[in-house]
């Protein structure tokens, strides 16, 4: 029913939206009556740590709007319900902007979002006006009697959650007059049930609600703005739980708390321990390696008649399970989630794996063979996702190493690239090497690149089991490939991922990936310091968490340059 039509984009201006009717008290609301709406003055104290200075500092949007994710978490959280509302799937659906969905360049608002985002601000808070409960729940305690001061404390205090800040007394003013206006808008219902509902939509469509705000704490110093210490506490929250600041976060900062880089690193460390954090930490792996492409796999049911259909849940459940045990349980890192051998499998993947026992739908932890398995790339998931219905995939297999695990770069496949041929040779390997080896035209980059990082794994056929032989010919895993500027020989994957956990590539890889993820948006070059300082730690033996805390409490994250002017 109100409707603030603004067309909100994840760059620095907020534009009206062509057409739209508004009234004036709604366009005082929702922060778009021209340029960027001033937030107010952050309570919290800015920051800048120690380290890296301005030119070091990669230019970033002052506005990076929500993902869907964050929206469905945000709304559970901010109305205290019990569960994520799920209106988010019927959203307007975002482009993928590179390996993460958080990528704040793919994350603009469309004219259909827009309209998303209206209808499900006018269902919520027909919700929440329709159920007593859950309005008592986002009401302040010992509401006061009076309508003025009833309806101030109501928006004063829904507000500062919703925006993740205290609310400016213009925006307080506006909130409240809205409120009163809630009779009229909703005839019949309770003056203060109505004026509620009215805030809500209201909130729920503004850009400081769609949009993690980070305009600063003050002038520049050193070339550098610092955050607010609101702010800071919404980058935690979002970066670290997915959501918005709890309330104690947000009492934090107000309270001065986040005011140095070792009070946000002890933050950080906390809020890993809660459970929020193994979301996220898994959400991060699942998309960088890709777990989506386990399902829906087609396999030649007379080759593999273990393969069931619902081995694709059971794989990407795998990985979770050990990333998550390596990383939290372990206070592991990647040299562990490349040559680790625990795994968690039920009765199908223990069939594949030639685990002997009892084994149900249940997962259970197990051991792998030392001489076959050797951390995620030797797991069922990639192997059979890279793989065709009857043969080992080696060429996706390499391309999924080179760009994945060691972040390598390789040219787009040719406009004319064809599949392997069928032929006479008797192993994948050759028909391979056949077709893209040394004589072709694909020899310079399969191989030195992809062929020999995907042959690593002829030892696993189509659905990640191991063999032996292949086709009656014994298989050839062995090859060489060029790491830290010297060609490393292996016979297997085993060997393999071990030479790419001591590697710099594989860490510093691993670190672009963690950093891109913390801050939407892809490495550059300003990174590149902070980049190979994390990658080295990781070499070292850091651990995930520690590279998370490293980045969250870096002056790239905790300050911004000045935006140019327009």
């Amino acid at each position: 029913m109100i409707s603030l039509a603004c067309r909100l984009t994840a760059f620095p201006r907020w534009r009206r939206l062509l057409g739209a009717q508004l009234s004036v008290a709604a366009l005082l609301i929702s922060g778009c009556t021209g340029a960027v709406g001033d937030p107010g003055e952050d309570d919290g104290d800015g920051v800048i740590p120690g380290g890296p200075t301005g030119p070091e500092v990669a230019e970033r949007s002052m506005f990076p709007r929500l993902t869907h994710a964050q929206w469905e978490n945000t709304v559970r959280d901010l109305l205290r319900l019990d569960d994520r509302p799920g209106l988010s799937a019927s959203f307007t659906s975002d482009p993928l902007g590179g390996v993460f969905d958080n990528n704040e360049a793919a994350l603009l608002v469309t004219p259909g979002l827009w309209g998303d985002y209206q209808r499900a601000a006018e269902e919520l808070a027909a919700m929440v006006a329709a159920d007593p409960g859950k309005l008592d729940r986002i009401a302040p305690a010992d509401l006061p009697d009076a309508p003025e001061a009833r309806a101030q404390a109501f928006v004063e205090r829904f507000g500062e959650r919703a925006f993740r800040r205290p609310l400016t007394d213009e925006e307080r003013d506006a909130y409240v007059a809205l409120f009163h206006r809630g009779e009229e808008l909703f005839e019949g219902e309770d003056p203060f049930v109505a004026g509620a509902r009215a805030a809500l939509e209201a909130f729920l469509q503004s850009p400081h609600f769609l949009y993690r705000v980070e305009i600063g704490a003050g002038p520049a110093e050193d070339g550098l703005i610092p955050l607010g210490g609101h702010e800071i506490a919404t980058k935690l929250a979002y970066t670290l739980w997915n959501t918005m600041p709890s309330d104690a976060l947000l009492e934090a900062a107000k309270a001065g708390e986040l005011s140095t880089r070792e009070a946000v690193r002890a933050y950080a460390e906390g809020m890993l321990d809660d459970p929020r954090a193994r979301e996220v930490v898994g959400a991060f792996h699942r998309q960088l390696y890709d777990y989506e492409q386990y399902h829906d796999l087609n396999k030649d049911q007379a080759l593999y008649p273990e393969f069931v259909p619902e081995m694709g849940d059971d794989m990407q459940r795998e990985a979770e399970l050990f990333v998550d045990h390596v990383v939290f349980d372990e206070e592991g890192g990647l040299t562990d989630l490349l040559t680790a051998r625990t795994a968690f499998v039920n009765d199908h993947l223990a069939a594949v794996y030639g685990i002997e026992g009892d084994f149900s739908d249940e997962f259970k932890r197990v051991e792998l063979d030392e001489a076959e398995r050797s951390g995620l790339l030797t797991r069922l998931g990639f192997l059979a996702a890279k793989a065709t219905a009857r043969q080992p995939d080696s060429i996706h297999r390499g391309v999924f190493v080179n760009l994945r695990i060691l972040c390598a770069s390789l040219p787009p496949p040719p406009d004319d690239a064809t599949s392997l041929p069928p032929g006479e040779l008797a192993t994948n390997r050759e028909r391979v090497e056949a077709h893209t080896g040394k004589g072709t035209c694909g020899a310079s980059c399969h191989g030195v690149l992809i062929n020999p990082a995907g042959f690593a794994f002829e030892h696993y056929d189509a659905i990640g089991k191991y063999r032996t032989t292949d086709n009656g010919a014994p298989v050839n895993s062995a090859d060489v490939y060029t790491l830290g500027g010297q060609p490393r020989s292996y016979a297997d994957a085993v060997e393999f991922s071990q030479l790419l956990a001591e590697s710099s590539e594989a860490h510093g890889c691993y670190a672009e990936r963690w950093l891109e993820f913390t801050h939407g948006r892809g490495a550059r070059a300003e990174d590149r310091a902070l980049v190979e300082e994390l990658g080295e730690a990781s070499r070292g033996g850091a651990s995930t968490k520690e590279l998370i805390v490293r980045i969250v409490s870096s002056t790239p994250f905790l300050a911004r340059v000045p935006a140019e002017a327009p």
